[in-house]
């Protein structure tokens, strides 16, 4: 199977991981326990929801303005650009977000799917859409991630899973996976051998 896309999560996939979730929700007044932050934003009546946004959005943009390359990004983006693939950012967080990074850092999204265009992960319409626009149908496209959602948007999409094992979690998600990697130059064997199947 020739893998025409790769669609890249962005905190803890192209960039270390920074994020502190748990901080997040205890800063807003979420229970640990609670469900993902953003589908408990939805649940808040509109005064709380502004001001837990706010909170969620400052540590964004914190982690966006402060973000390290994880190792191989840089090379592996080239290389994918070498093989003519397109690069997606598949992200909870903001457009703008993924925007600082690219630029941040000198990269080359052909396209980025945030939270502003439509349904979140694991929700299947970001791979969708992504694969939409370049062309290809889910089973051509890689979906890279370190969390659980990354991993079952691509299966409920119908795309190959890849997790980098990069959250502290990252044992429990493993079986969501189709292939697991500790850096992202690991990527380019997982396109080689499944183009020579």
């Amino acid at each position: 199977m020739e893998i025409k896309s790769v669609l890249f999560d962005l905190d803890g996939t192209i960039t270390v991981p920074f994020l502190d979730f748990d901080l997040i929700r205890e800063e807003m007044g979420i229970p640990a326990d609670a469900a993902s932050i953003l589908e408990e934003l939805e649940a808040m009546p509109d005064t709380d929801r502004r001001k837990a946004m706010a909170i969620l959005e400052s540590h964004e943009d914190l982690a966006a303005e402060r973000s390290t390359l994880n190792s191989g990004a840089r090379e592996t983006l080239t290389a994918l650009r070498n093989y003519r693939i397109n690069i997606g950012i598949l992200t909870r967080n903001k457009h703008s977000n993924a925007v600082i990074v690219q630029q941040k850092h000198g990269l080359y999204f052909d396209a980025i799917y945030a939270r502003e265009d439509g349904p979140v992960k694991p929700d299947a319409y970001g791979v969708m859409h992504l694969c939409g626009l370049f062309g290809c149908v889910p089973a051509e496209a890689l979906v890279v991630g370190d969390f659980v959602d990354d991993l079952i948007c691509a299966k409920n999409a119908g795309a190959t899973a890849v997790l980098i094992k990069t959250h502290k979690n990252a044992d429990l998600y493993a079986e969501y996976a189709d292939f697991t990697i500790s850096t992202l130059d690991k990527v380019l064997p997982i396109i080689e051998n499944m183009a020579s199947q």
